[in-house]
């Protein structure tokens, strides 16, 4: 970086650089905005990220992202919602896109990942043990299985329907009108309703 543009800016335009989606032209648009900005915007979005780190926990059943005063979430929380079903999810968006559906009375549990040895992502890196442990405490009469229709998804939710095989629960996949390749977070809610109710037994 320029020697004409001081350390804060560089830093900054650094900074965003690192999150998914952002290449340096952005990075620094962002940048030069914020510089342009009022005062109060830099202030909010300076507090946004501190609370985000200081004020988010996991949820202790499902694994989703929660305030850090309400553990367990209010999904699990929520006794009208049907507590035999859970829905089996990636990343806490999934949860969300699921939800924008209004098609989905259920639970969830949140992996935080897919299984992907190129990545160095194993079955330890992700909540599946706590699945199971969740499964053989009883009262779960189906798991959905949401994981993303990729090689890593597929892979990952065979490895369930293996670790749960035996256990006296039914086990289900998403219908495949999803798009191959494509991430929950994208797909309309239409598209991700028709694969709720057109669910597989695996």
């Amino acid at each position: 970086m320029s020697n004409a543009i001081p350390e804060p800016v560089t830093k900054l335009i650094e900074a965003f650089s690192r999150l998914p989606g952002i290449g340096p032209k952005t990075a620094s648009r962002l940048t030069f905005f914020l510089l342009r900005a009022p005062d109060e915007l830099s202030k909010s979005l300076s507090d946004a990220l501190r609370d985000l780190k200081t004020k988010t926990t996991f949820c202790t059943v499902c694994y989703n992202i929660t305030s850090d005063h309400q553990n367990p979430c209010a999904i699990c929380a929520d006794n009208k919602r049907d507590s035999k079903t859970l829905v089996v999810v990636e990343e806490p968006l999934d949860v969300l896109a699921i939800e924008r559906t209004g098609s989905y009375l259920g639970k969830y549990h949140v992996l935080h990942g897919a299984i992907s040895p190129v990545d160095g992502i194993g079955v330890d890196d992700l909540k599946i043990k706590e699945l199971v442990s969740r499964v053989e405490a009883g009262g779960i009469l189906e798991i959905i299985i949401a994981t993303n229709p990729t090689l890593e998804g597929d892979m990952t939710a065979r490895y369930i329907q293996d670790m749960l095989n035996g256990k006296g629960v039914k086990v289900t996949r998403l219908a495949r009108g999803l798009p191959v390749g494509g991430d929950l977070e994208y797909v309309d809610t239409v598209t991700l309703t028709r694969a709720l109710q057109g669910r597989s037994e695996l």
